[in-house]
């Protein structure tokens, strides 16, 4: 059980009580052979060796940033790249358990017929099975929508809904656009990558080590991001691509803004609710 309080810039956001499903906790297989079974196994295969401290220039005034990772930063790096190689498995018991946790999330108190249904065409997946939409971003994409309509459920709710702003008559739909945002953020923040080459994932490992859910955090930041600029521009559905690299612009820009060195600390963090 996560308990966090967080203070945003534009306001102060409170985490509720969250308990990470268990696919989070005990990680499941992936096809990433033999590494991913050391990490399942409990078996500690220390990642990113030769980022003992890496050193990088802030663009504008030069700020220059140095990241010495702890065990327990390359832990947790360790952690999320493990999350992010696991891949969708419907036949395994607790990633199905995951999806209709996203469903009872989503949907209180309406009864979930089948993983195999036109219901879930209602979350805004392709079609009737939801598990065909996950292997763009694998696994990592679920947990992020569950985590989002967990903690922020207000925020999950409204966006579900499509609710607020002048919306198109062809609106995006809701589920796949988070797996899009999954995979967006992996690409952003240059994770599959063994060394750090962009200050943008830099900047994050100092905030990973803040905050061990912070791709998550970044995660539900990015979907408001994304609906907002969606509104601004009153875009239609042949035009999510375009959104998308806007969204990615705008977070890129905050990361790199000087005070930022959490997620909360990011002026779009006030979104949230």
């Amino acid at each position: 059980m996560v308990r966090t309080h967080t203070q945003c810039q534009g306001g102060c956001v409170s985490f509720r009580s969250f308990s990470p499903s268990h696919s989070i906790s005990q990680r499941t297989h992936s096809s990433a052979s033999s590494s991913s079974d050391d990490a399942t196994n409990g078996t500690h295969t220390w990642i990113g060796k030769g980022l003992t401290c890496v050193c990088f220039k802030r663009k504008g005034n030069y700020e220059r940033i140095c990241i010495n990772l702890t065990p327990l930063q390359e832990e947790r790096l360790k952690r999320l790249k493990h999350r992010m190689q696991v891949y969708f498995d419907a036949s395994r018991p607790d990633h199905q358990a995951a999806l209709r946790a996203l469903w009872s999330a989503t949907y209180p108190g309406q009864e979930l017929h089948g993983l195999i249904s036109d219901q879930w065409k209602e979350m805004g997946w392709q079609g009737r099975d939801p598990s065909t939409d996950f292997r763009g971003a694998g696994f990592i994409s679920l947990e992020n929508l569950l985590f989002f309509a967990k903690t922020f459920s207000t925020s999950f709710q409204r966006l579900l809904n499509k609710q607020g702003g002048n919306r198109a008559a062809w609106e995006y739909p809701f589920a796949v656009a988070g797996v899009n945002i999954t995979f967006m953020i992996m690409q952003m923040l240059d994770l599959h990558a063994s060394k750090p080459r962009t200050f943008i994932r830099a900047v994050f490992l100092q905030m990973l080590s803040e905050n061990e859910w912070a791709f998550d955090l970044l995660y539900c930041v990015a979907f408001l991001v994304m609906d907002k600029q969606w509104l601004e521009r009153n875009a239609t559905y042949m035009e999510f691509n375009d959104v998308l690299k806007s969204t990615r612009v705008q977070l890129e820009r905050e990361l790199l803004m000087d005070g930022v060195l959490r997620i909360e600390d990011m002026p779009s963090c006030s979104l949230l609710c």
